[in-house]
């Protein structure tokens, strides 16, 4: 019986590696990363890993991603990675200050502290944590709430180290930050992360997240990121999804607005074996306004499941959401998208939308829009549509001359576009309609332009 509870109840699988390693957790680690672990790992064991009954995870089954005896590196160990060598994944006339996190852990080896703005903080957490205690405290932990999802939980709990990101109030710096975020190890490994994003009131920054595999082995990433965006601050957020199909990764974003500030996040994922973003956006003061994108192109049994919970809890504020998917083969995909009204939050307009284009009859994706409204005055909607390729446009397409799979292209590209135009980084925009293009064609079968053959 103990055998077969090993290999079926991952939870409690979980809940022994943390207690084999929680010495070395709490001996290793600052006082503030330790005193949120305490309380993450009984959440956590309160809630265990979340199962198809759990209604935020109905369309994601984790569980064989839970399957493989994965190593854990609870230790920093030195990067062996060279950027300049290895990573090529760039992104050809964007200028970015690059950063660079291996495994989970911040590569100080690899990282130049140069020509930033005096004040301008980007860090390991660990590091800050025992340096700026007083920075970590006010904000660790305070929106990524481990009562309310157990991945969260699970993250908090075994969290060790990530990065920080803080600019001063009223620095307005116009690099975009680069984050690149590697998984490379030498056997099936489980990686966590914790990152902190803290932009003070009148200040504006532009961050660009980066996810790759540079080996074939099997991966789990758990991701959680705290981002503060204070009073008239204007934040940018991209993140490019590039993995291999062995990969799982759980990335967990959690945005708190206050007055007057705008947020815009674009998430494009080109590749990866099971992806779950979840996304909760809080507009916490009035005249917030929040612009949400995403597209996804999966193929092969590739999974995306994208998962926004948009909270306006102040009056006057805009959120305006829009998810696309391409889905390919057997492929298969989620969007549930929440939008919470809370009462007295009046004169809110908040729009939602999901477009899904299934290339194959095999392909599938599960669609769930919501609305919570508890106020009168507000303007909402959402909407979400499945389909195939038009047939009667392309035949008007091919009319005119052009080869049939040149019009399959040309309307999946223009199907993309509405998304792609909302980068506003224009060397990064123009690189993304490259690869998304590439990708329709079938020209990114795995992680793109990687230095390492990973034959998967």
């Amino acid at each position: 019986m103990s055998i077969l509870v090993e290999k079926t109840d991952f939870s409690l699988k979980m809940i022994g590696h943390f207690n084999e390693v929680k010495a070395q957790l709490f001996e290793n680690s600052p006082l503030i990363l330790n005193e949120a672990r305490k309380k993450a790992f009984q959440d956590f064991v309160l809630q265990g890993i979340p199962t198809n009954k759990n209604e935020n995870y109905k369309y994601t089954n984790l569980q064989p991603s839970f399957l493989p005896d994965y190593s854990f590196n609870h230790l920093k160990e030195e990067s062996d990675v060279d950027m300049q060598e290895v990573f090529k994944c760039d992104v050809p006339q964007l200028d970015t200050h690059l950063v660079l996190n291996r495994n989970g852990w911040f590569c100080e080896e690899n990282y130049k502290n140069e020509n930033l703005p005096e004040g301008i903080i980007i860090e390991s957490l660990r590091k800050i944590a025992d340096t700026k205690p007083e920075l970590i405290n006010e904000f660790y932990s305070q929106i990524a709430k481990s009562e309310e999802d157990p991945l969260i939980a699970l993250n908090t709990a075994l969290a060790t180290d990530g990065y920080v990101i803080y600019i001063p109030e009223n620095v307005h710096y116009d690099k975009a930050i680069q984050v690149i975020n590697l998984m490379k190890e030498y056997s099936d490994s489980f990686i966590t992360q914790r990152n902190l994003i803290i932009a003070k009131p009148g200040s504006k920054l532009t961050v660009l997240i980066c996810d790759h595999t540079l080996n074939s082995n099997k991966y789990f990433g758990n991701s959680v990121t705290e981002v503060f965006v204070g009073e008239n601050a204007e934040f940018d957020y991209y993140t490019i999804q590039n993995q291999h199909n062995n990969s799982t990764s759980i990335n967990s974003l959690v945005i708190k607005q206050e007055r007057d500030s705008r947020v815009r996040t674009n998430t494009t994922t080109l590749h990866g074996g099971l992806i779950r973003n979840n996304l909760k956006v809080i507009l916490n003061g009035e005249n917030c306004n929040s612009d949400i994108f995403g597209m996804a192109f999966m193929d092969g049994k590739q999974h995306i499941d994208n998962y926004t919970q948009i909270i306006h809890a102040k009056p006057h504020c805009l959120s305006n959401q829009v998810y696309k998917n391409v889905m390919d083969d057997e492929s298969t995909g989620a969007f549930s998208g929440r939008i919470h009204v809370v009462r007295d939050a009046q004169k809110t307009n908040a729009f939602q939308r999901n477009n899904n284009l299934l290339l194959t009859d095999n392909a599938k994706i599960q669609t769930k829009p919501q609305l919570i409204i508890d106020a009168d005055d507000v303007k909402c909607s959402h909407g979400a549509t499945v389909g195939q390729i038009d047939e009667e446009a392309l035949f008007y397409i091919r009319s005119r001359g052009i080869a049939e799979i040149d019009a399959r292209l040309m309307m999946m590209n223009a199907f993309a576009h509405e998304v792609i135009q909302e980068i506003k980084l224009e060397p990064l925009r123009d690189r993304i309609d490259d690869l998304v293009d590439k990708r329709l064609r079938g020209e990114i079968a795995r992680c793109h332009e990687c230095s390492y053959d990973c034959n998967c």
